[in-house]
């Protein structure tokens, strides 16, 4: 938070940068005042007069000194204030005609409650009132009652309430300052928080789309390098299924990767993200690689359509799901998925048998894996969601997600 001085800055930054010359200037000038003060008579026969009366030599020298003092006002408050009006009473007391020596007195106080807390300030005001004011009314040559008295009283006590004033002001600018540099700090933080997670998010889908379609062009260009010379025509439809998946593999990292293309660029995608209107087309990709896959799909038709973020989530967790079983189950496993909306979830399970392998689980013969099982759940927990896996009894693997829809 900045204030806007306009051409007062550079003066500002020159007085903060020359503190005692900035002081000294103001002494020269409260001393000026003083002097040119003690030449008006507020008594004349009629009315205030100038230059009917002159200071005395003595009164200039307690004026020159308490303006000497103001010189250190800043580096020494409360000695300045002390010495100040100690210059003002002995003023107060033989001064005839009596000068306005306690104008200094009265910057030394408001310098005093300018720089230090409100009930300190208070009964420092209160003692230099009513050690001036007293002196002047009991021990000076005029009536106790006299208006110059008076005036003293006045003119202490808004010194001190306008140093208090200047404080809570200043108290107020640097809380304000304070309080906008921490909500910078703190919109900033969020950004980075908002960018890891959005890393995070498109980390997740670079995993599941590239697993998903790189087992599948694993498996497919296994069998047609197995069946290349003794069944031809299987050899073909297996690379015309390494072609499928290739292509399905680059459309989906091309729309994931143009997520991170800044707004203006003419070639980000526009397609819509995969959801569960996709999933018979999904499964048809592992059937063609061998692996059985049945499916249960009651979504309702009065209850609306399923919010995107969950649909996708919902896509993903299935299509991890069988990769690890066609990576990592035995030969001859078969998988069922059921996908059913209950009230205001949406339950996605895969099950799959475990082959010929039944003590086989995913993620168990890839000790660098475990991914796609993180995975599964940070995306499900983002939507406030859970995900639970782990071996079926009698053989097999489990994976169980439930989605809130609302």
């Amino acid at each position: 938070m900045t204030t806007d001085l306009g051409p007062f800055a550079r003066t500002r930054r020159w007085t903060r940068a020359h503190v005692l010359a900035t002081d000294a200037v103001l002494a020269l000038g409260a001393f000026v005042f003083m002097v040119l003060g003690s030449f008006a008579d507020p008594h004349g026969p009629h009315g205030p007069t100038f230059g009917t009366r002159a200071p005395e030599p003595f009164s200039l020298v307690l004026m020159l000194l308490g303006a000497a003092a103001l010189v250190l006002r800043r580096r020494s408050p409360r000695a300045v204030l002390a010495v100040t009006c100690g210059l003002s009473m002995l003023e107060l007391t033989t001064g005839e005609p009596r000068a306005p020596v306690a104008m200094c007195a009265v910057i030394a106080l408001y310098t005093v409650a300018a720089r230090t807390d409100r009930p300190t300030t208070w009964r420092i005001g209160v003692l230099t009132m009513a050690g001036l004011t007293g002196v002047a009314m009991l021990a000076g040559p005029l009536p106790w009652y006299a208006q110059e008295n008076l005036g003293i009283f006045a003119w202490t006590g808004m010194a001190a309430a306008a140093g208090d004033a200047v404080r809570s002001r200043r108290a107020f600018i640097d809380a304000m300052r304070e309080r906008a540099e921490r909500a910078e700090r703190t919109r900033e933080e969020e950004a980075r928080r908002r960018v890891a997670e959005e890393r995070l998010r498109i980390a997740r889908d670079l995993h599941d789309v590239v697993a998903h379609h790189i087992a599948l062009v694993n498996v497919q260009a296994g069998v047609a390098a197995h069946v290349m010379d003794k069944r031809p025509d299987q050899a073909k439809e297996a690379l015309a299924h390494v072609r499928d998946a290739s292509r399905s593999a680059l459309n989906e990292l091309r729309a994931t990767v143009g997520l991170l293309r800044q707004s203006g660029d003419p070639e980000a995608p526009t397609e819509p993200a995969p959801g569960l209107a996709l999933l018979e087309e999904l499964l048809d990709t592992f059937r063609h690689a061998g692996l059985p896959v049945r499916v249960l799909l009651e979504l309702g038709t009065d209850t609306g359509p399923l919010p995107s973020a969950v649909d996708l989530a919902a896509y993903r967790v299935i299509q991890e799901a069988l990769t690890n079983v066609r990576k990592h189950a035995g030969p001859g496993a078969k998988a069922e998925v059921s996908v059913v909306r209950v009230g205001a979830s949406l339950e996605v399970t895969v099950l799959d048998d475990g082959g010929d392998s039944a003590d086989s689980a995913p993620g168990a013969a890839d000790p660098g894996g475990g991914h796609g099982l993180l995975g599964m759940r940070e995306r499900t927990g983002a939507l406030g969601g859970s995900c639970f896996t782990g071996p079926r009894y009698g053989g097999g693997y489990r994976v169980h997600a439930i989605l809130p829809v609302v």
